[in-house]
């Protein structure tokens, strides 16, 4: 294999040749793209995490160019050709396209920095690939082929870190993160989808400059964030973003947890156990990630710091931890511009995540299943999940008992939702029936009288019409006298 130091430009070897000739099977576009390009006069070449999900062996259906054509002359050539455009990023010199089930970005060669008080980069357009290259993120993302004639650029051995499964810089980290902070947490979310290790250099200036994250808008530190939680080994990049100090800054309630002792679980420590409840609620998801199940057991514990109390007999307790995690998690995914959804969901199953705990051996009666299963909602399965999760003692008996446990409140879920279509709990009157009934309009009595049929449903199970009836008109004499 050729040594990307003797040149810039080197023929593919056997190896290359097979992962860019994939490339090309799987996306023909490529050629016929680079074609057009060169009849106006420019050069194009597949870039950065194509080139690498292709050696890897990984590509899918996003294919990054980069060109010496500016934004202009992109949109010019590719109008015609593909079956859609959108220049959203034409500002940072891309211009996104479809063609043919495949998703397309070319990017003029660029170089971008930060100044010391700017949350967006300045963008500098380039004449050469190799400028292009030199300020790219990682060695692994800082290789090319050439196309249509297939030379591959590798002047930063970005090949021989790929084999080597680690992440380095083109130029010292320093520079590379002074140019663009965000470069940091995508080092923990590389390190986590590719399960690579990074180079201790980039740590220790991941260390260093930590801070420097504060200027990157918060909207891009989640895009990050999201990327890592959804990625194939979570806990190492998450763990990367607390050790380096990332985390301090961006998700603090994260580190905080890191000596805080657990009143189940003396031997480790919280922070431990939130990472292998986020691994063994991953090993439940089943359809795929899932960002709500995934935050929702990350931030779970995030309240005990704030409620840990030293008992007299020497125990630690952490009431109402959940309810105090519930609003942090609110706080900080609104700090982090999740949406309201989102925030709304995630908060919800942090402050249910305790509420199993309840059932002991299966006492709870029908009237508290039911409203488990109302207050769980849409979230219900999700709750499944991280509730089971949430049992991380390495004593064998004890999860086994607790797994039953468990097994029994989701049959007795299933037997209630069979007899009395518990995913829809509503009154067994409707508003317009109680209106009818009451002889009143639309107005707050109508909330108040619905409210308490819902209760009714809730600690009774369902009722025939006439009992439904009977209880509202009870219920209606009863306001009247007071």
């Amino acid at each position: 294999m050729p040594n990307a130091n003797d040149n810039t430009s080197t023929p593919l070897s056997q190896v290359q040749h097979r992962a860019v000739a994939e490339l090309l099977r799987v996306a023909p576009v490529a050629d016929d793209l680079a074609r057009r390009f060169q009849e106006a006069g420019f050069r194009l070449a597949l870039v950065g995490g194509s080139v690498r999900d292709a050696l890897l062996g990984r590509l899918g259906n996003d294919l990054d160019f980069t060109t010496d054509a500016r934004p202009e002359d992109v949109l010019r050539i590719m109008r015609p050709w593909a079956d859609s455009i959108w220049d959203v990023g034409i500002a940072f010199g891309t211009v996104g396209s479809q063609k043919g089930g495949y998703q397309i970005e070319v990017t003029t060669y660029r170089s971008e920095a930060y100044d010391r008080t700017s949350r967006k980069p300045e963008v500098a357009y380039g004449d050469s690939i190799e400028d292009d290259l030199v300020r790219r993120d990682f060695t692994v993302n800082a290789m090319a082929v050439a196309l249509p004639e297939k030379e591959f650029i590798d002047p930063h051995n970005g090949l021989e870190d790929l084999a080597a499964q680690v992440l380095r810089t083109p130029g010292t980290p320093e520079e590379s993160f002074s140019d663009d902070p965000l470069r940091m947490m995508r080092a923990a979310r590389f390190a986590a989808q590719l399960d690579f290790d990074v180079a201790p250099e980039v740590v220790e200036a991941m260390k260093d400059m930590a801070g420097r994250i504060e200027i990157v808008s918060a909207e891009r530190v989640r895009e990050e964030l999201n990327k890592l939680i959804l990625s194939a080994h979570p806990r190492k990049g998450l763990a990367l973003l607390v050790d380096s100090g990332l985390a301090a800054q961006v998700l603090p309630e994260l580190p905080a947890l890191r000596l805080e002792s657990d009143e189940h679980h003396r031997h480790k420590d919280v922070y431990e156990h939130s990472l292998t409840v986020l691994e063994q609620a991953i090993a439940l998801e089943g359809n795929g990630p899932d960002l709500v199940l995934r935050l929702a057991a990350l931030l779970h514990d995030i309240g005990k710091p704030r409620t840990r109390r030293f008992e007299s007999d020497g125990r630690v307790s952490f009431h109402h931890h959940e309810v105090v995690g519930a609003k942090m998690t609110k706080k900080r995914m609104t700090a982090l511009k999740y949406s309201n959804e989102l925030v709304k969901d995630v908060s919800r199953l942090v402050e249910l995540h305790l509420r199993f705990h309840g059932y002991g051996s299966g006492e709870w009666t029908d009237s508290a299943v039911r409203r488990y299963v109302r207050d769980g909602g849409p979230l219900l399965d999700r709750l499944h999940k991280l509730t089971r999760s949430d049992c991380t003692t390495r004593n064998k008996r004890k999860a086994a008992a607790l797994s039953r446990t468990y097994d029994g409140l989701e049959v007795r879920i299933a037997e209630l939702k069979e007899q009395e279509e518990l995913d829809a709990i509503r009154p067994d009157l409707d508003g317009n029936q109680i209106q009818k009934i009451l002889g009143v309009g639309p107005g707050p009595v109508i909330g108040k009288a619905y409210a308490h049929l819902l209760e009714l449903r809730l600690e009774n199970g369902p009722m025939e019409e006439e009992a439904a009836i009977a209880a509202l008109r009870s219920w209606w004499a009863a306001q009247n006298e007071q």
